[in-house]
């Protein structure tokens, strides 16, 4: 098992320490709307910081916004004095964009700390450049001695749980940030656009929890300018904005990025949306998604706008990040025969088989934006999620599941394991064939962490179609408990290089650690 401490290597933590402060004036609320973007003087600036994302041995992504038109030049270095710095002409950043652009590095050398720095070059006259932001990233070596170690949890600024300026922000970032992890994987639930948030909100105790408040997070998110100030309202903490200038993403969606338990061809029945075709909201939500996030699959990376993507971190882990959303049926009472859509669609289901087929890492994370046992009910008679508490043979959206897990088990696909955010407390479930009504597949572990700032909810029941084990759970008795007075949780995952060993473990935030897992290599399951 590995012992690296939580500090960082000084090569790791030899940031720019004065580019990484971000302007104050951003943490008050009076820049809560569009943020100064129109001004008529002076240079470009990139108050709202920098992120780095999807990392890989020799390629990352970077990401900026500006506060008006401007060119997005990158630098790159493999020391912060930025001597022998390489140069990379980014795009044009306009309205087009909402004025956040991102750039595409190649040709990096593996398993190397990456000092980067942002510029905005006025387009119209190129010697006029804003002040660099800086950040860092550390790209996958292509050996395993190093060992791996990431982060991830989901559910930010949820049921109405926003910055709260009293308590620090998102000081649950800062805390993630000192771990030093490799990357961060955001399980979903990145913003609540369907969560509108309010000044003030009194508390069980009678005490008041304030929020930052915006223009556009004052109602549900419907048009284009609405999901964009929904994705740019997390970035007014200062916290976050420290976190994804030293900390690389891979990001997913779920629900709350549209609206609460979405599903495609659904019609609303909501009387605060005036737009209720949510394919309509869908499609908005993900342009200002891919605005807002560096993500590979994306345009313009990517023309096919997938979300569903593996990343390969060298021969230790590959994480394949699913949409559970995108591709759904129907949510309904789940009880099908017949499901060849389920939850994952079929495209999306083959691409997986195949993928996990020709993975070689030891370790192959499965990112999953909703559990799999975890009943989530949708009203009373419907499910969210996978399971809909059944104990029986697969149905409906199960049937998906069990043939995944049946070809990870013919195919003898060693070191999967999911994780998971979505239900707002933190557990660690093990599946067995031999607690299972279907039992043609191999053991294996499945941890849920969250949320990181929104609303804590009470536990759901377990479905024993899988035969799964509570082995550990956190959670409030009541629903919808502040980030006050149930504290965030986010997970932890570290490799180690020489053994191979994987150490899951389940944070609070404060430092604790509430449950600690360790797996050993090579096996189908265990």
């Amino acid at each position: 098992m590995s012992h690296r401490q939580p500090s960082p290597s000084p090569r790791r933590r030899s940031v720019l320490r004065g580019s990484l402060a971000v302007p104050a004036a951003l943490a008050v609320p009076a820049l809560a709307g569009a943020a100064p973007a129109f001004a008529l003087s002076g240079r470009p600036k990139a108050g709202w910081g920098v992120q780095a994302g999807d990392v890989t041995a020799h390629a990352g992504l970077v990401w900026v916004r500006s506060d008006r038109p401007a060119r997005m030049i990158v630098e790159t270095s493999a020391t912060e004095s930025f001597r022998n710095a390489r140069r990379w002409r980014g795009p044009l950043l306009g309205p087009g964009t909402d004025f956040t652009g991102t750039t595409r590095l190649r040709g990096l050398p593996a398993g190397e700390q990456i000092h980067y720095r942002v510029l905005l070059q006025d387009p119209d006259d190129p010697r006029r450049t804003g002040e660099p932001v800086a950040g860092t990233f550390r790209t996958t070596p292509k050996g395993r001695k190093e060992g791996v170690r990431f982060l991830w949890s989901g559910d930010i600024a949820g049921q109405g749980w926003g910055i709260n300026p009293d308590r620090g922000g998102y000081r649950v970032f800062e805390e993630m940030r000192r771990r030093d992890p490799d990357f961060f994987l955001c399980s979903g639930d990145t913003v609540y656009a369907d969560g509108p948030i309010q000044p003030s909100v009194t508390l069980p105790d009678g005490s008041v929890w304030r929020n930052v408040t915006t223009e556009e997070k004052s109602k549900v998110a419907e048009s284009l300018a609405e999901f964009r100030g929904t994705f740019r309202y997390n970035l007014l903490d200062e916290n976050l904005r420290r976190f994804n200038a030293q900390v690389p993403s891979v990001v997913q969606w779920d629900d709350h990025e549209v609206r609460n338990n979405w599903y495609p061809g659904q019609i609303l029945d909501d009387a605060r949306y005036t737009e209720k075709d949510v394919d309509v909201l869908a499609r908005r939500s993900l342009r200002a998604f891919s605005e807002y996030f560096p993500i590979s699959t994306l345009p313009p990376g990517d023309e096919d706008g997938r979300l569903y993507r593996v990343l390969r971190h060298g021969p230790l882990l590959d994480v394949f990040v699913l949409d559970m959303r995108s591709y759904r049926n129907a949510n309904s009472p789940n009880r099908q025969p017949d499901d060849a859509t389920g939850i994952l669609g079929a495209r999306q289901l083959a691409w997986l088989k195949r993928e996990l087929s020709r993975s070689r890492a030891v370790w192959k994370v499965i990112a999953s934006d909703m559990p799999l046992g975890l009943v989530v009910p949708d009203g009373r008679t419907n499910f969210e999620a996978v399971a809909q508490g059944d104990p029986g043979a697969p149905l409906g959206r199960e049937l998906q599941i069990a043939e995944l897990l049946r070809h990870i088990k013919h195919r003898k696909i060693t070191g999967t394991l999911w994780l998971t955010a979505d239900v707002h407390y933190t557990s660690a479930q093990h599946y067995d064939p031999s607690r299972a009504a279907f039992q043609d597949f191999a053991p294996f572990w499945e941890f849920v962490s969250g949320p990181l700032a929104a609303g804590g909810f009470p536990a759901t029941k377990l479905d024993g179609t899988f035969g799964p084990e509570q082995k550990f759970v956190k959670a409030p008795s009541r629903a919808n408990t502040s980030p006050a007075e149930t504290p965030p949780y986010f997970g932890e995952v570290d490799i180690d290089g020489h053994s191979g060993e994987l150490t899951v473990r389940l944070r609070q935030e404060g430092g604790g650690v509430l449950f600690t897992q360790v797996l050993q290599p090579g096996r189908v399951g265990q």
